[in-house]
């Protein structure tokens, strides 16, 4: 079976992973570099922000992410040489209004990396010493995990492109769909040129609206800027994850830290705004004062695929039978990414599926936007 996909970010890539492993021919099509959009930007976290503050069919998605990654870390770091740089960090939350519903929350939904533990001040500075002492407790969640992500995105890449089923043709535009009978007989890219494939995946992330008008379906995909900041400091410097009020600072092993995140509705512009970076940096200071000492390296902003309810949409889309999409993750692709595309290829391939596909089916489309107008 040859396969097209539209869309080489995060979940388009691992798309093409699942799929090619099964044996299928891959296309995969990017009007820009592979994993160059929203999978770059983000800050890598292996969970939602709040777990509890998300719909039960995002952490579903999201709680397969870490041991998933880890699985395609093995089979692709001999072959790329490229590591994932999972790192085992935990996250502390100060957000005292969270601290009941985040200790509670791991057992009252069945899931053991999100349990919690409600440390002291003492306790606190033991596990991060360079918490501002104004901060007198916290929630910790010691299995919680940051994932390099444009070293993942590195790694995919490269598998990919070496792979003898898989065709990559980046820059390319795919702009309409030739359909007649319910199903699609090609995608135009913008010089004319016809793809043709047995079956076809979109997955444009926050440009997915793009195919509502010809589909004759209200996508409501929109895209919202996240702004980024990146410090330098020594080697595992920071031990942990920090959040507070919904900023965050994310260590990598090599001592850079990531900050973020804003949320902006500006439209496709991904210029980063300086009042914006300086409440991050205020925000993350806040946390760990320590943090001013060392130089900022990068800034930079993404856009996310913002959806009404931050439900992705995996499946055939309604009425066409060669047609699915792999959209609408909003702040949580990364995590959500390894098990929705493994959805999708179950649902392709006619296999059985892993979790409910219902939740997430494309037939949401038309009613959702009935709801939220």
């Amino acid at each position: 079976m040859h396969i097209a996909i539209i869309g080489a970010g995060i979940s388009g890539l691992l798309t093409a992973l699942e799929l090619v492993e099964q044996g299928c021919q891959i296309s995969i099509f990017d009007q820009q570099q592979a994993g160059q959009a929203a999978s770059w930007a983000g800050g890598g976290i292996l969970s939602p922000m709040y777990p509890w503050r998300y719909p039960q069919a995002v952490n579903t998605l999201a709680q397969y992410g870490k041991s998933m990654y880890q699985t395609w870390n093995e089979k692709l770091l001999p072959i790329t040489g490229i590591d994932f740089e999972i790192h085992d960090t935990g996250m502390l939350i100060f957000d005292e209004d969270d601290f009941d519903i985040g200790l509670n929350y791991a057992k009252r939904n069945q899931e053991p990396m999100q349990q919690a533990e409600y440390l002291k001040h003492n306790a606190l500075a033991q596990i991060n010493p360079w918490i501002d002492p104004k901060f007198q407790h916290a929630i910790y969640f010691p299995e919680l995990s940051n994932i390099r992500n444009p070293r993942l995105l590195q790694s995919i890449v490269a598998y990919l492109k070496q792979h003898p089923l898989v065709n990559f043709v980046e820059q390319t535009h795919i702009i309409k769909f030739q359909i007649q009978s319910q199903k699609v007989l090609s995608a135009i890219d913008q010089h004319g040129n016809k793809i043709h494939a047995d079956q076809f995946v979109i997955a444009t992330g926050a440009w997915s609206q793009h195919w509502a008008q010809q589909l004759n379906l209200d996508i409501p995909v929109h895209p919202v800027q996240g702004q980024m900041v990146l410090f330098k400091a020594p080697a595992h410097w920071l031990p942990t994850m920090c959040m507070n009020k919904v900023m965050y600072l994310i260590p990598r092993q090599d001592g850079h830290i990531v900050c973020g995140s804003s949320m902006a509705h500006c439209g496709f512009d991904t210029t980063p705004d300086a009042k914006t970076q300086q409440n991050i940096v205020d925000a993350c200071l806040e946390m760990v004062p320590e943090l001013a000492q060392f130089p900022i390296v990068k800034q930079w902003a993404g856009l996310r695929p913002s959806s009404p309810t931050g439900v992705p949409y995996i499946g055939c889309i309604p009425e066409i039978n060669n047609l699915w999409m792999n959209v609408g993750h909003f702040r949580n692709g990364l995590c959500m990414g390894p098990a929705s595309a493994q959805l999708l290829r179950q649902l392709m391939l006619k296999q059985s599926t892993r979790i409910d596909p219902m939740p997430y089916s494309p037939e949401r489309l038309n009613t959702e936007q009935l709801i939220i107008s």
